[in-house]
Formats: structure tokens, sequence, C-alpha cells
């Protein structure tokens, strides 16, 4: 990697991109409230330091573009070190969901995990599991963060509405297109701005701002409260 040959070029590389990795670190800590901001800004280094030492340009991508998906996979990779569930049982609810959101769009009904279960023994097996390592479990205790009550100082009634929202919020976002659901994901999550995202996906920033609206308009439809 000829561009970043030196020692003190490799140290300007990563001081440059300590804010990209606060900021993707930011986001996922919004997104999974256990996670610890610095084991994630930890990660989230390793995975620079290896985009930084496979980087080839010759790929068509900037570095940038490259060392965001190494640094999140990296952090995402650090957070499954961590789960007390297994990847398998974590496969077999993924494909649940995907199953079940389908079934929504052909059906134009979300169907209750339960209505699938009763197919498939194998999915609530998983579905135990999964809820007994959950911090929700009335069997795990509390603690600060992840629990019932993510903040102490939240009223139950607040935390139950939020939660509410953001399970609606969610299962709204999955009955969007494959492509609406990618940009608001890689705008959202992703921290990165609509002339990037047309970058990455190579399309023009007019095609990605329809398309970004096109998927809020979507989701207001679905979710009026949004």
């Amino acid at each position: 990697m000829s561009d970043l040959a030196t020692i003190d070029e490799r140290e300007e590389t990563v001081r440059r991109f300590f804010p990209v990795i606060r900021r993707i670190a930011g986001g996922v800590a919004r997104a999974v409230p256990a996670a610890e901001l610095d084991d994630l800004m930890s990660d989230g280094s390793v995975g620079l330091l290896r985009a930084m030492n496979t980087y080839d340009p010759s790929h068509g991508t900037t570095l940038e573009q490259y060392a965001r998906r190494l640094i999140l996979g990296s952090m995402l990779n650090g957070l499954r070190r961590m789960d007390p569930v297994s990847e398998r049982v974590r496969r077999t609810l993924r494909i649940a969901e995907r199953r079940r959101y389908a079934m929504a769009q052909e059906r134009d009904r979300l169907p209750a995990l339960g209505e699938l279960e009763r197919d498939d023994p194998a999915l609530r097996r998983a579905r135990l599991t999964a809820f007994l390592h959950s911090s929700h479990s009335i069997d795990a205790p509390l603690g600060s963060v992840g629990g019932a009550l993510a903040d102490w100082r939240d009223e139950p009634s607040q935390y139950a509405v939020r939660s509410a929202i953001k399970r609606e919020l969610q299962e709204a976002l999955a009955l969007l297109p494959p492509r609406q659901r990618e940009i608001l994901s890689l705008h959202y999550y992703g921290d990165l701005s609509l002339h990037a995202i047309g970058r990455q996906l190579r399309i023009s920033p007019q095609r990605v701002s329809q398309i970004h609206l096109s998927a809020l308009a979507k989701l207001r439809t679905i979710v009026p409260r949004t």
C-alpha cells in the first residue's frame, strides 16, 4: 500500500479517521444500548488498520468507503463475541424474520412469530433460548444498560411507548424494497451523505435523493406517527 507506506502517513490516516470511527461507534451504540462506546471504538480501530493494510485503489472504491465497511464489520464482530446466544440460534431467528416479512408482503399483514412457530419447532426453541439469555429475562439481573429499563431515570410507561414505536418502525423498514432499505441504512446508520451513497451504489445523487424521499413517504403511510 504505497500511499500509506510510511509511519507518519499511517499515523496521519488514523488521526483523520478517528472522527469517522467515533460516529460509526455512536450509531452502533444507539442501536445496541448494551454496547460500550470505548469497546466499539477499539474494535473499529482494528478494522481501520485492517483496511489500511488491505486497501487496493484499483478496485474502484475510496479508502474511506472501504474503511467504513471494515470498521463497522469489526465492531459487529466484537458484539457477536459478547453474544451469549449461539450463531446457529441467531441464524434460525434471522431466517424466520425474512420469511415473516416475505409473508407480510404477500398478505399485506405482518404475521406473528407464533404463527411460524406452529410449523417450526426449531424456531420455538431458538426464541426461547434467545429470551432466556436476554437481559429482559426475569431470571437475569436488570443492570444499568440493556435491561428492561435502559435508563433508570425513565418512566416505565415512556420506555414502553418508545419500545413499541421502535419495534413498529423496524417492522415497517423491513417492508420497504431492498434498495430503499439499503439507502436508509447507509444514510441514518452508516452516517453517509446522499452524495457518498450515490458514489458507493454507482447511481446519481439525484436518484439517491428520489429513492430516499420515496422511502420516507412509504414509511409515513405504514407508520403514521413517524
